[in-house]
């Protein structure tokens, strides 16, 4: 595993440390359909890595094996120098709290208040009721939503709810963030309003992070890499600045139109 740090381009400008997460030659199928086809990543401590692609590229269905939702047919995935494929029942647990999981919808448990919902994961990881209470009202005051705390959520909007999952998915500190388009089905203010929250997690933590977003003006301004995919394969990578403005994949051509570049 690398440990020298380096600058790369891109924005934010950070150093890079050690390398968080290595996929490896990951394929994946649903029946007869091959939804991932081969796929090799990396993402590095302080480094933000946007993957962008038509729907049903794979985008999704990488980040699921990622965080051990989904079983890969082929293929590794490493998180913090541990073989996923390895852990055992009682070990990937453990590693899925270190993996902050930000969904297309909140998935919030209806029954609970906002900060009970944030300190669930806590609380079934062990760490006593109390203190779970309190680490999630500063993950709710993170994501400015320490007013709902005691608010259930369906005494709040879609755009709030989502505030509630970031925080959730911020409570554990966890190694890597994964975002799996979390604009998705929030109309365009409210996306604004969620994607600009999205920035200042990425400015004040110095956590790995991959993004699935359809957002290329937000990808360009956040990202390392942007990552793009088609027909479950990684078609072309690269510092935002330079793909986007010589991009040599179809995929990637379609996003620069996107921009008027």
């Amino acid at each position: 595993m690398a440990t020298a740090t380096e600058r790369v381009p891109g924005a934010p400008e950070r150093l890079l440390g050690e390398e968080v997460l290595r996929v490896r030659g990951l394929v994946k199928r649903f029946g007869s359909t091959q939804a991932i086809r081969g796929v090799d990543l990396e993402v590095r401590s302080g480094e933000v890595v946007v993957l962008l692609g038509p729907s049903g590229c794979g985008k999704s269905t990488l980040l699921r094996c990622i965080a051990g939702l989904e079983a890969p047919d082929q293929g590794t995935v490493t998180i913090g120098g541990l073989d996923v494929a390895e852990l055992t029942p009682r070990e990937l647990p453990l590693l899925r709290r270190r993996i902050g999981f930000v969904f297309q919808g909140s998935h919030l448990v209806r029954r609970l208040t906002a900060r009970q919902n944030v300190a669930l994961g806590l609380v079934a990881g062990g760490t006593p009721r109390d203190e779970a209470l309190a680490q999630a009202d500063g993950a709710l005051e993170q994501v400015g939503m320490a007013w709902a705390a005691e608010r259930l959520p369906d005494q709040l909007s879609g755009g709030e709810r989502q505030r509630v999952a970031i925080a959730r998915a911020l409570v554990n500190d966890p190694l890597l963030m994964l975002w799996d388009e979390p604009t998705a089905s929030l109309d365009p203010v409210v996306a604004h309003e969620i994607l600009q929250l999205m920035e200042q997690v990425v400015a004040q933590t110095e956590r790995a992070m991959l993004m699935v977003t359809h957002q290329v003006g937000f990808a360009r301004k956040v990202a390392h890499r942007l990552v793009f995919m088609d027909g479950g394969r990684v078609v072309e990578a690269g510092p935002p600045e330079e793909v986007l403005a010589h991009p040599t994949s179809p995929v990637a051509r379609r996003y620069q139109a996107l921009l008027g570049a």
